[in-house]
């Protein structure tokens, strides 16, 4: 008799097991839209500190050796260490936004004070280099000769771009400050991070166990292994880019050079950010009458020191994983493109996760089938 026929065949004095009703139906698809509730209940709570979230998963995964190693220096006492270790990242990430948002809000002022300035009484006469610019000298001069002597007509002409750039401004500095806030909530989330973190890789492991698997730990190693590379690249490329940087500034003896060089560690760790640190070095030589190094600042900056992360930073993250170097790059940059600053780690991810399937799928398909058929 088949195998299927005895396991189903009811035994002797028992009655056949009576087939789910509607009412139990009902009841597991009730089941199921309460949960589906819950969940979509649940990302409404948190998506407003999702981003913060992934940071600071993002930080504790990366520094996690770190803290390991200060666990075992303080005794296995685990509170301490993890106390100690996000007063170091908020030392490291929180105190140069902080200070450098102090430093925008303060060239803003600034600024507003001069445009004002500028609209009351005028330009000042032109400096003599630009006289000496070839071809576009003499014209530069007389056009500016011009609004210098025509203070009315030139606040006239400038006013409509006040309020876009008064609009512009505040939009920036909002944002910044949305930015440091998100970096607190993340220095905040990766303290417990600390103390729960093998409780919290246990639990995921499970859930990607019921989801995915056998393959749940190669998928886990290959995220980890990505998320490893991304900030290896992410971060040894802004320390190449800050070292270059400060070299150009050095050079052009820009006063402050090697506090321009610190910050524009963090600057480049943002989409432009390198921008808040050159442009007023440029702006400082030019104002100087140095319009020789205030080029070669602008020219150092957008041609190596603005583009070497293009070509750095997806070589250093292929070899933290298995992904192509193609691969990386668009996984950059579509990352960044869908889900902002986050996306430079999101999207190398999701792609090396996706890769590795594909390519495990493929190699199951190869399979020889037993019996040599």
């Amino acid at each position: 008799m088949p195998e299927d026929m005895v396991a189903t065949t009811p035994k002797p004095g028992t009655a056949p097991a009576a087939a789910p009703g509607p009412r139990a139906y009902v009841q597991e698809a009730a089941g199921l839209v309460l949960l589906l509730a819950l969940a979509v209940g649940c990302f409404v709570i948190l998506r407003p500190f999702l981003a913060a979230i992934l940071w600071a998963v993002i930080l504790t995964f990366s520094t996690w050796p770190i803290y390991r190693f200060l666990v075992k220096r303080l005794g296995g006492r685990e509170g301490p260490a993890a106390v100690v270790m996000t007063l170091l990242v908020a030392l490291v990430l929180l105190l140069p936004l902080v200070i450098l948002g102090s430093r925008l809000a303060e060239g803003v002022v600034g600024l507003a004070e001069g445009i004002r300035s500028l609209l009351q009484q005028g330009p000042p006469p032109p400096p003599r280099w630009i006289a000496d610019l070839p071809f576009l000298g003499p014209d530069l001069t007389r056009a500016w000769e011009e609004m210098a002597h025509d203070g009315a007509g030139l606040a006239e002409s400038l006013r409509p771009y006040v309020g876009p750039a008064r609009d512009w401004a505040l939009a920036q500095g909002a944002a910044l400050a949305g930015g440091i806030f998100e970096t607190a909530v993340s220095v905040l989330t990766a303290f417990f991070l600390y103390v729960h973190g093998t409780a919290v890789v246990r639990m995921a492991d499970a859930v990607f166990r019921r989801v995915a698997g056998d393959r749940s730990r190669r998928l886990m190693e290959i995220a980890g292994s990505t998320i490893k590379g991304v900030v290896h690249g992410v971060l040894g490329t802004a320390l190449v880019q800050a070292v270059l940087a400060t070299a150009g500034f050095w050079v052009a003896q820009v006063p402050g050079a090697f506090l321009l060089g610190f910050l524009s560690f963090f600057l480049s760790l943002f989409p432009g950010g390198l921008l808040l640190a050159w442009i007023p070095a440029a702006a400082w030589l030019f104002a100087e009458g140095q319009r020789e190094w205030g080029i070669f600042i602008i020219i150092w900056n957008l041609l190596v020191v603005g583009t070497i992360d293009n070509f750095l930073k997806p070589y250093v993250i292929s070899r933290g994983g298995s992904l192509p170097i193609l691969m990386i790059l668009f996984g950059v940059m579509g990352g960044i493109i869908a889900f902002g600053f986050i996306g430079i780690f999101l999207g190398p991810t999701l792609l090396a996760i996706g890769y590795s399937l594909i390519q495990e799928w493929g190699k199951d398909e190869d399979a020889p089938v037993p019996g040599g058929r």
